[in-house]
């Protein structure tokens, strides 16, 4: 089946969802529970977005969806195939990026292509146009015959994302697909992300923990908390839901994170949900314009400096916090 063809037939079929996750629980030895009775469906031709700090569940899900877990119970669907009944069928239909590489760094770019072609079965001409036309869509005829041990991070990572294309999927997984890239290699891999679910028809489920990438490439986005999804929309969606503003104020100088929220607490209900991190006061008030200049002129009556201070609208850090109580730094910390 050529792009065009699997693009036309994801556009029919739009209202199947390509992926449906019910009440999935994973508990792993230890009693860690990495999955609470999670839930989801990912529309066809979509990239959703599982977001969360490292230890959320996001690669567990993954891994479940994948066939490389089984689940303790609930159920999955991928590509309308029964994740534990039939894990044969769902491989055919996915490709899997997984966080570390899977790339022979001893093999050349056409050599790791080649191969994963074999792996799903596929030969000739077959074969050879799929390599071919991977190697010009992600930029890689200059470097696709040499050992890929000489590329570099981003172009590596390219070469991951076409073998995971070689067998043209109907599912694509891309598990913390830009981590270690520098801006420029991550900016380019989320026009291809892009492009490949709005042009092309593919399916992506992505998980990531940069609350940017989310924003930027997903149709919808799930906001993963302790293996439980706690909020889920698309990005305008989920910021909506909150009302009024965000008061973010930099403090210069040593800062005592206690005494600055009991400046906060000062101003009553004024400021929502203050929290203080490397010297940054973020809250949320009703109406940035006024609860500014009051904020302010307490700080300053506490003898603490303001180096900047800013009015910015909801983001997906002020929707994690509304809904965990913590900020999606403070999560990724104690993760590690």
């Amino acid at each position: 089946m050529d792009l065009s063809t699997r693009a036309a037939e994801q556009l029919r079929t739009r209202h199947d969802p390509a992926i449906d996750a019910q009440q999935l629980c994973k508990t792993y030895r230890g009693g860690t529970r990495a999955l609470s009775e999670l839930s989801f469906q990912v529309a066809a031709g979509t990239v959703f977005s599982l977001l969360g700090p490292n230890g959320a569940g996001k690669s567990t899900v993954v891994k479940v969806l994948t066939t490389l877990s089984r689940p303790d119970s609930g159920r999955a669907e991928v590509a309308g195939i029964d994740v534990i009944r039939r894990p044969d069928a769902v491989r055919h239909a996915i490709g899997v990026v997984a966080q570390k590489t899977a790339v022979d760094i001893e093999a050349t770019g056409r050599e790791n292509l080649r191969l994963q072609g074999q792996l799903h079965q596929m030969s000739g001409e077959v074969l050879r146009s799929s390599v071919d036309s991977l190697i010009e869509r992600f930029g890689l005829d200059e470097v696709a015959d040499k050992i890929s041990k000489t590329y570099s991070g981003g172009t590596q990572r390219k070469l991951d994302v076409a073998m995971g294309l070689v067998h043209q999927p109907e599912v694509l997984f891309l598990d913390e697909p830009t981590t270690g890239l520098d801006p420029q290699a991550r900016a380019e891999m989320w026009r291809e992300i892009s492009h490949l679910a709005k042009d092309e028809g593919l399916t992506v489920l992505l998980t990531t923990h940069y609350l940017e990438e989310a924003d930027q490439l997903s149709d919808q986005v799930a906001i993963m908390d302790k293996g439980a999804i706690v909020a889920q929309g698309t990005t305008e969606q989920l910021k909506s839901q909150l009302h009024g503003d965000a008061v973010e104020v930099q403090l210069g100088g040593q800062v005592i994170p206690e005494r600055v929220l009991e400046v906060a607490a000062s101003l009553g209900d004024l400021l929502h949900q203050p929290t203080i991190e490397d010297g940054l006061l973020r809250a949320r008030v009703d109406t940035g314009a006024s609860a500014l200049p009051a904020v302010l002129a307490a700080l300053d009556a506490a003898q603490l400096r303001v180096a900047t201070a800013t009015v910015v609208r909801p983001s997906l850090d002020d929707v994690y916090l509304s809904y965990t109580g913590r900020t999606f730094a403070s999560s990724e910390e104690t993760s590690r």
